[in-house]
Parts: C-alpha cells; structure tokens; sequence
C-alpha cells in the first residue's frame, strides 16, 4: 500500500492542469501526489481523434496554465498537436504521469482516507481529483431493430476519417459539432448522406463572446448543483455558423430530418412511413462521464448525477472532480484545477478531510 496527499486520475486538460497547481503551490510530483493515466501516451482524448480533425478545425483549444502552445501547424492533425504539446508540458514541469494504470475503483480506505485500487496497486489518499473526462463512455441510444440491421454501425469514438464510406449511404445521427463536421467530411465521398437529430439544431450567428460564455456555462453549473447528470457546454451554446457550416447548409448536406422511429435491416423508417437505405449508422451522440469507478463512494444523486459546487462532490469533501459538467471545456479544466486544488489545500490544512457522517 502506497500512501499520498492527493490522488489525480487522468492526465488530460483537467488533470495536468490540477498537477499543474498543485506542484506551484508545494506539493511534489511522484511523493504528495501522483498522476495515474490508462491511455498509452500523453494527449489525453485528443490523441484519439481522427486524423482528419485538423489542429485548424479545433475550436477553442486553451493553452495549459504556464505554458502556452504556440506555432501549431494547422493542417497537422490536433491529435499529434496536442499529444506532442501535452508531452512536453509533462517533461517542463516533471509531473511524473504514471502510465498505463487503469483505476478500477476507489472506496473508502479508513482513518479519514480513500482507497485507489488500480492494475498497478493501491494507493491511500487525502484527497482525489478525478479528471476522467468523458471519452471512453460513448453514448449509443436505443431504437428498435437496431441489433437487426445488416450494414455497420459506429460511434464518433471509432471514427477514423472519411475515406472508409466511400460509395457508401450514410446516416449521420447527433446535433452536435461532430457531426456535422463528419457530414461535410464524409459527403464528398459517399453515395448519399443522410443527418439525422432527435431536436432541430441551433445555429449561432455572430462572435462568442464571455457573457455568453458565462452564460452557456451558467446552465450546465445549475444542473450539476442540482444533482442532474451534466449536459455539455456545448449543447447550451449552439453550433457556430462558420463558413463551412453555411456551404453545407446550401448544399443540401446539413438538410437535417427528424429522428426515425426505427430501424431495419437496410435502413431506417420514420414515424410517417418514410424510409431510407443505409450501409452505414454513424452515432454522433455524444459521451457520458466516465465516473463508474467512484460508485463505491455512493456519491450519485437519485438524479443520476453527481452533485457538485464549484468542483467539489457535496457528498464528500475529500473528492473534487474537474472537467465534469461547467468544467468540460479545455479553459473550464484549467479554472476547475486551479480552484480544486485551492479547496484541496484548505481541507488537508484543517482537520476535516473525513467525510460527513450519512
């Protein structure tokens, strides 16, 4: 058994960020906290996007704090941008990642402590941050026929570029960035695109300003305070009506239809008897937090979330998630690590680091 101060779990955006603060303001890396990663490498997701996902085609990528990323190739894949960028940041600042460790669960550890358990031993813990983002929790929905149909069916998370649907007819399901970003990839090369969303989408015109963001990010914050699984940012702020986005729509490729009621072996049926053929489903639906491994903590409320203040878990002090809910964008994460790392330093300071009797 191993012990430390604090235990971050992921090394993506939030979770460097969160070692970031805590190495600035004391704490050393490998001996009063450590960093465990089950991807093979540092980047976080974004060593897992498509290679057509251009640096240039990201939007709103913020620096981590105290270093910033200058001089990217737009026209390199932000996979290996990031990668590369998160690499050096891990060397700069000496935060001693361990990597592949999977954290299977974390549990009460008595004396005050949590439990890690992981592929690579335990580890006792003061505190937890827990930085897990939401990539490996693809969201697929449920329709009827849909373990009958006879073409391929895909999540964004396996999404490799457009080239694969060549000749191929598509339905794109999601409102999403992505999928429309997949829609205007894919087009040029299929036989016939089809996009496919449950609301009609929301274009936004105009610049993005920080009232609005405050705004967007407002909403998602209230949701998590009441309990509620997080929605994205995203999903409150709309799709940017860029240039690309405006061709599509004139092109007839962003012609979006209702969701179909079900599916078939060829294809899929809308509620009215529509129907349409397809070789390929591809579910642009977006992902959930990848939260599980907390489950011994009994930390969900009977609304199926987590509820959080700022980004402390109000059933338990000693465990603090970032990039979860208002947090989930890459600025968010380095705001979220900074201020639960501040909270951290109070509780370990006082003599409250046990969690409140049920």
């Amino acid at each position: 058994m191993r012990e430390t101060e604090v235990v971050v779990i992921g090394a993506g955006q939030a979770g460097l960020s969160a070692a970031y603060h805590l190495r600035r303001t004391g704490y050393q890396p490998g001996a009063d906290f450590v960093v465990l990663d089950h991807s093979p490498g540092p980047g976080g997701a974004w060593q897992f996007r498509w290679p057509s996902l251009t640096y240039g085609k990201v939007h709103g990528m913020h620096s981590l704090p105290g270093m910033e990323l200058t001089g990217a190739d737009p026209q390199r894949p932000s996979s290996e941008v990031v990668a590369g960028y998160f690499t050096a940041y891990e060397q700069r600042f000496e935060l001693q990642v361990r990597r592949p460790v999977d954290v299977r669960a974390v549990r009460e550890g008595g004396d005050g402590r949590l439990l890690v358990e992981t592929s690579d031993g335990d580890w006792s813990t003061r505190a937890l941050i827990n930085a897990t983002g939401t990539w490996d929790r693809p969201f697929w929905p449920r329709y009827p026929g849909q373990e009958t149909f006879r073409g391929r069916q895909l999540h964004t998370a396996r999404y490799a570029g457009p080239r694969e649907f060549a000749g191929q007819r598509v339905v794109v399901v999601g409102g999403g960035a992505s999928a429309t970003q997949h829609l205007l990839e894919i087009a040029p090369y299929a036989a016939a695109t089809i996009w496919v969303t449950r609301r009609p989408p929301v274009f936004r015109e105009g610049p993005f300003d920080e009232d609005a963001g405050r705004a967007a990010v407002a909403l998602v914050e209230e949701r998590v305070r009441q309990g509620l699984p997080p929605k994205s940012v995203v999903s409150v702020t709309g799709l940017p009506l860029n240039d690309a986005i405006r061709a599509g729509l004139e092109s007839g490729v962003l012609d979006r239809r209702p969701m179909f009621e079900r599916i078939t072996p060829d294809g899929v049926v809308w509620a009215d008897g529509r129907r349409a053929d397809a070789d390929v489903l591809l579910w642009a639906t977006g992902f959930r937090a990848a939260v599980d491994h907390l489950a011994p903590l009994r930390l969900r409320e009977p609304g199926g979330g987590i509820r959080v203040e700022g980004t402390r878990a109000v059933a338990d002090p000693r465990v603090h998630l970032v990039g979860y809910g208002p947090s989930a964008s890459t600025v968010g994460a380095n705001r979220a690590g900074r201020a639960a790392v501040r909270d951290i330093r109070r509780l370990l300071a006082g003599t409250g680091a046990e969690r409140p009797a049920a």
